[in-house]
């Protein structure tokens, strides 16, 4: 048998059907993955970093507009983008007026992945 797991995005767990884990979906150890599904013009993404545990972030935008905001600086991220984050820059991301969704990419240099504790389960 083929070493294959193969999920839709509607077969994903997470919360709110905007943070979806795909890693944990697809069973992906060697790094963090998840499907971000923002509506149109949300707000409410959260301002954040990973300074307390060192993960990098890549972001691939996969449909819709959003912007990244991070420090005094903003970028558009459009299909066909990748965007990286380093661990200590806090950012935001703010989905355009047709919603965004992002595949988010995490690691940290050096390390084994590990799942966070608010994941397992």
């Amino acid at each position: 048998m083929a070493d294959v797991t193969f999920k839709r995005f509607d077969e994903l767990e997470g919360y709110n059907q905007q943070f979806l884990y795909a890693g944990k979906g697809l069973g992906v150890s060697a790094w963090g993955m998840n499907l971000l599904k923002l509506p149109p013009n949300w707000q409410e993404y959260p301002e954040h970093d990973h300074t307390s545990d060192g993960q990098e972030e890549v972001y691939v935008v996969l449909e819709g507009t959003a912007r990244l905001q991070a420090g005094h600086e903003s970028w558009e991220l459009v299909p066909g983008t990748l965007v990286r984050v380093g661990p200590a820059q806090r950012r935001k991301i703010v989905p355009g007026a047709q919603g965004a969704v992002l595949l988010a990419l995490g690691g940290t240099p050096g390390k084994a992945y590990a799942f966070p504790a608010w994941m397992k389960g």
